[in-house]
């Protein structure tokens, strides 16, 4: 799907993954909306076609990207599949934690828009999700997938593959997120490795709190919190959420004075400040506490998916955990040493986090 500013864009990428078909936006004049475009796409499935695969025309992805999908979709028939999920959203602190907890697949909140970059839907729900949104004024269809969703089969959201073979490209939007800045993938991860890790890897159903970062502050997604009366989408430090995760203050601040390597949050520090090094050292502390929780209710990995697979993709998460932690007039100042330096920090502070009860 695209709009006629990214038409060439869009004709290439089409053909380097040899898709069928272009969604042009039908009212390119108009007022922005994402939506309006998707609907085209949405009612474009080949006649007989068991699944529908959308794509926008932003991204980049390996030739291999239909064939993983198409696998994927025979593993999960029945469900709404998302190949890439943003590295500074909620839904990108639930990927994040999964791989570290070695899955491959968990389910998406409840309480956030559904990243629409690469959607895969069985083609009655495409159908169903074209008639749901074909009246309505919102012009972000990931937001409404989620309302979509929520309203469906006792409000099962999508799955999220945790390994991204599918990336973002550019700043500009033309939907309005531009101040979001600079905008990627959780987990990016080779074609190789997410292979054998979708076919094979496990699905983290509920990985129960979430810690996320954004603006350069900590925040937690609580589980449940989409009841609450505003929805769930608003947002709680970590301070504030800390009593209902069974976890004390006390218990976060020893940690920190045992384990905070210090050199490595004084370089962090000297170009992002030291709150901003505190910050994401405890994030990443209670992400490695969710994730060795849920490692534990997950078990061992199957015999057949590649433990460095595996690991990769472990290292993949951590080490966008900081720039995507950082305000988004600031991630351009996150260079490779600085990229380093955060993934570094986060590391020593996900091990400390396996150790907490």
């Amino acid at each position: 799907m695209t709009h006629p500013v990214r038409l060439d864009q869009a004709k290439d990428l089409m053909a380097r993954l040899r898709l069928d078909r272009l969604a042009l936006d039908p009212d390119p004049e108009g007022p922005p909306s994402a939506l309006r475009t998707a609907l085209v796409a949405w009612s474009s499935a080949g006649k007989g076609a068991g699944h529908h695969l959308v794509v926008q025309d932003d991204i980049d992805a390996p030739a291999e990207l239909v064939e993983i999908v198409a696998r994927a979709a025979d593993r999960f028939p029945d469900e709404a599949l998302v190949f890439y999920t943003n590295w500074h959203a909620r839904n990108g602190a639930a990927s994040r934690l999964a791989a570290l907890a070695g899955a491959a697949w968990v389910r998406a909140v409840p309480d956030e828009f559904t990243p629409s970059l690469a959607v895969c839907l069985p083609a009655e729900t495409a159908v169903a999700f074209r008639d749901f949104a074909r009246d309505s004024d919102e012009r972000h269809d990931d937001e409404l997938f989620s309302v979509f969703f929520r309203g469906r089969g006792q409000g099962r959201m999508g799955l999220l593959a945790v390994p991204n073979i599918v990336e973002h490209i550019g700043t500009s939007s033309i939907n309005g997120h531009a101040t979001q800045g600079i905008r990627l993938a959780v987990c990016p991860t080779s074609a190789a490795d997410a292979a054998p890790l979708l076919a094979r890897g496990r699905v983290l159903e509920d990985p129960g709190w979430v810690p996320y970062m954004r603006y350069g502050e900590g925040y937690i997604r609580l589980a449940g919190q989409e009841l609450r009366p505003d929805g769930g989408r608003g947002h709680l430090r970590w301070r504030e959420a800390l009593p209902d995760t069974g976890l004390t203050e006390e218990l976060v601040d020893t940690a920190k004075d045992a384990h905070l390597p210090q050199p490595l949050a004084a370089e962090v520090a000297r170009t992002f400040g030291r709150p901003f090094a505190e910050e994401l050292w405890t994030h990443c502390l209670l992400l490695g506490r969710q994730a060795a929780h849920a490692a534990r209710r997950l078990g061992g990995a199957p015999d057949d998916v590649p433990a460095d697979a595996l690991d990769r993709l472990r290292d993949s998460a951590v080490t966008t955990a900081g720039p995507a932690g950082l305000p988004p007039e600031r991630r351009p100042e996150a260079g490779p040493d600085e990229v380093h330096a955060m993934k570094e920090l986060a590391w020593s502070a996900v091990r400390a986090g396996g150790q907490l009860p």
